[in-house]
């Protein structure tokens, strides 16, 4: 950590090519050094996942449009 803070520049520079990680003495690795478009690319790949997950549940349980209908109107 006091080496990231004494080279903060130098490890924000070298997050563009890679992950860099962050660790503590005794306390192992505390964060992650990314670049933004690593983490948009990151942030991405998750909400595909979940709609990809969402849609395979969605299609577990068939129902009918009429089914869906009055479960979306409480009847």
């Amino acid at each position: 950590m006091s080496q990231f803070r004494n080279q903060q520049s130098d490890y924000i520079a070298a997050a563009q090519r890679e992950p860099i990680e962050i660790s503590s003495r005794g306390a192992g690795r505390r964060a992650v050094v990314v670049s933004p478009e690593f983490y948009d690319r990151a942030l991405q790949a998750l909400e595909d996942q979940a709609d990809v997950r969402a849609a395979a549940d969605a299609r577990k349980e068939p129902q009918s449009p009429f089914e869906d209908l009055m479960e979306k109107i409480g009847l």
